[in-house]
């Protein structure tokens, strides 16, 4: 069977069948996505972590066809069903849906008003009208007369033909070509459509007022509109029916049941009609809009997932003295010194804004802190009174070389009372934490993002409304791509971001920090193999991926994996240098011949060699853009400070399918839709913005009532 999964996923990402062979082996082995990217690009003709994890998921779901057909056949067997043409059939089946139509005529099921027309044995009858004799040599109601049996409940020939009916009209729904070219039918051409709740006005009525009187192509409609139409169904503010133009519908039953125009053929029509009313069109029109929102769902996480990968890989601050500021009005603002390395150091409250207004002992208080600490950046949370305390610490005319930046806080309340956070912090309250958490976010937001969950990051579409499982899984993987490519200081990085290393996880990343707090910093990668637990292969996924800045070997603050220390030996001893001596140096690197030190057979081809070639020149570079200090526009704080004309500086906080959110200061993101990011026609709104990237911005349209406020980059 896996051969025939490897052709097939093949076939359908358009890959080399070598490369996905050599992708599915490396998973079964244990290999994670990070590891194969990085360190198996022969194997898999460099591939990147999207194409692999393409086929990961593509051998996720031949498998799960896999089990299920298993079940089926064990299923038919119990039932002595199974025959050498249904077998073909399953072992041929391209999807599940496929699968499920072979299997249902055989489905054990409810009662239904078949199973009774059966049971009062109408079914020869059934077969006599279907086979729609035309030559005159059987009349249905002739037929039907003979199956007249009170103690059988069937009464006349009437109620003889209306069994017979029953069940043929099952027969119908659960023909596999019927059912196929339906599915289609409903897909192509399918009009979904919403239907106002009886009864007085639903209270949710205004937020859905968009979709209150919805008929659009469901195979045309976008993701954001499907999910909040489905939405709206859910809470009761309407109900949602999926028409299709039945006469398009007959005819396919017809062209495929209908023999004739005798009276048995128009029989077969009537039961036909039934068919679809009854059965087939409740159970495609669940199924299409299953698949639908199955498809909308995937869109929304692929969404999500961009984002929190560019939230992820912001620029960070790096090693600086930071005073961070989580602003608050009647609690005050809590602040926060973090050394470079982002360890606690002071804490302490101010309260310069309403009802306290001490404002000048707040100032004397910064002040003396930032001398005292000398504080090379100060971090404002974005929440609550953030652009306020902004104002408030640019009025205090503190040294120029003492950075302001407001910092996105969402999340930090989470982490704050999270048992991560009070696991690190036991002695400190929520508001301390949240304000050490936003602190550091400026310092490195990938090394404090992954503490917390990505669903309470805020960068989703939709995210309340997708798979929890799929959503989690996704995004799963974009934290620990995003952490394997930057890198992680092994003598430095906290639980959390450990665990997301390839090969770690919790329990190992708790007992690389347990043997770091015991034996004093690692010296060399090799030295992780003392770990308890840590095993070779724990060691192989990981070791490339960790970073000891200043040990003993200096390819271990490289992305050069220590199956590879040998190469770059090699090549210091060709050239009469030691390793520290050819790292950094231009001349002799470049005068490397990569060819020279190829060798298929232990798979270091060209791919391998520049990669390393890269870290030489550039050992542990950290692939992040360089941090740039950004400002909103001065005086406005507020949104009725907004006026229609207006150009000011924002910055992206989320995309989605429709366009661009951008905080430009106001405490209410403002949103570019798709048609105003750029000049000319609706491009995808990812295509040309990406969170936390810096803008300008024109204010189109304020809705102060609703808190709306419409922008444009064009």
């Amino acid at each position: 069977m896996l051969d025939q999964h490897i052709e097939r996923i093949a076939a359908e990402l358009s890959l080399d069948r070598r490369s996905v062979r050599a992708v599915s082996e490396l998973l079964d082995g244990g290999a994670t996505l990070p590891f194969i990217a990085r360190y198996r690009k022969e194997a898999t003709g460099d591939l990147d972590e999207l194409a692999i994890g393409r086929i990961r998921e593509a051998l996720n779901r031949f498998r799960l066809m896999d089990e299920r057909r298993a079940a089926i056949i064990r299923s038919l067997l119990r039932q002595g069903q199974m025959s050498a043409e249904i077998e073909e059939r399953l072992n041929g089946a391209a999807s599940l849906a496929e699968l499920e139509d072979i299997y249902l005529p055989f489905r054990p099921r409810r009662r239904t008003r078949s199973t009774v027309a059966k049971e009062r044995g109408l079914e020869p009858l059934a077969r006599i009208i279907l086979a729609q004799d035309e030559r005159g040599e059987r009349d249905p109601e002739e037929e039907a007369a003979l199956y007249i049996d009170p103690t059988k409940g069937v009464s006349s020939a009437g109620e003889a033909l209306q069994g017979a009916m029953d069940i043929i009209a099952e027969w119908i729904s659960e023909d596999a070509g019927a059912r196929s070219e339906l599915r289609s039918l409903f897909w192509s051409e399918g009009i979904l459509q919403s239907r106002s709740a009886a009864g007085k006005a639903h209270p949710e009525e205004g937020k859905f007022r968009d979709y209150l009187e919805l008929s659009e192509p469901i195979a045309g409609m976008s993701s954001h509109r499907l999910l909040a139409a489905l939405r709206g169904a859910r809470r009761g503010v309407f109900s949602l029916h999926l028409a299709v133009n039945e006469e398009d519908a007959l005819a396919i039953l017809e062209k495929i049941f209908i023999k004739g125009d005798g009276p048995a053929s128009n029989l077969v029509k009537a039961a036909a009609q039934d068919s679809f009313r009854r059965l087939l069109a409740p159970s495609l029109q669940t199924e299409t809009v299953s698949i639908a929102r199955q498809r909308a769902e995937e869109r929304a996480i692929e969404v999500f997932a961009e984002n929190l990968r560019h939230l992820l890989l912001q620029p960070p601050l790096g090693r600086s003295w930071v005073l961070a500021v989580d602003p608050g009005f009647r609690t005050g603002c809590k602040l926060v010194v973090l050394d470079p390395l982002g360890r606690l150091m002071k804490s302490d409250v101010i309260y310069p804004h309403e009802p306290h207004n001490r404002r000048a002992e707040a100032g004397s208080k910064v002040a003396g802190i930032c001398q005292e600490y000398d504080v090379e950046v100060i971090a404002v949370g974005n929440g609550t009174a953030g652009r306020e305390t902004e104002s408030f610490l640019r009025g205090l005319n503190l040294p120029p070389r003492i950075k302001i930046v407001q910092v996105n806080e969402s999340g930090a309340s989470v982490y704050s009372t999270s048992a991560a956070a009070r696991s690190e912090f036991p002695d400190q309250d929520a508001t301390v934490r949240g304000a050490i958490s936003i602190g550091r976010r400026l310092q490195d937001p990938l090394a404090e993002l992954v503490k917390i969950e990505p669903q309470a990051i805020g960068v989703g579409q939709y995210q309340h409304d997708v798979d929890p499982s799929s959503l989690r899984r996704s995004l799963d993987d974009v934290v620990v791509a995003c952490v394997n490519q930057v890198g992680v200081d092994v003598n430095a990085a906290s639980i959390q971001l450990l665990s997301r290393v390839s090969g770690l996880g919790p329990k190992l990343a708790e007992a690389v920090v347990r043997y770091r707090d015991e034996h004093g910093p690692f010296r060399s990668r090799r030295d992780l193999l003392a770990v308890p637990r840590l095993g070779p292969k724990a060691f192989e996924q990981a070791a490339g991926f960790l970073r000891i800045r200043e040990g003993d070997n200096p390819l271990d603050r490289t992305a050069v994996h220590p199956e590879r220390y040998s190469i770059v030996e090699r090549m210091a001893g060709d050239l009469g240098v030691t390793v520290a001596q050819l790292m950094e140096n231009e001349r002799l690197l470049s005068g490397l011949r990569l060819e020279d030190y190829s060798n298929e057979g232990e798979g270091v081809g060209i791919c391998t060699l520049r990669d390393i070639l890269d870290e030489l020149f550039w050992p542990g570079r950290d692939p992040r853009p360089e941090f740039e200090a950004f400002s909103f526009a001065p005086g406005i704080k507020e949104i009725d400070d907004l006026q229609v004309g207006m150009r000011i500086p924002g910055i992206v906080t989320n995309v989605t399918t429709f366009g661009a959110f951008v905080d430009v200061g106001v405490h209410q993101d403002g949103l570019v839709h798709k048609s105003k990011l750029a000049s000319g026609s609706a491009p995808a709104p990812g295509d040309v913005v990406r969170v936390g990237q810096k803008v300008m911005v024109k204010v189109l349209d304020v809705d102060r009532e609703r808190k709306r406020i419409s922008l444009s980059m064009v």
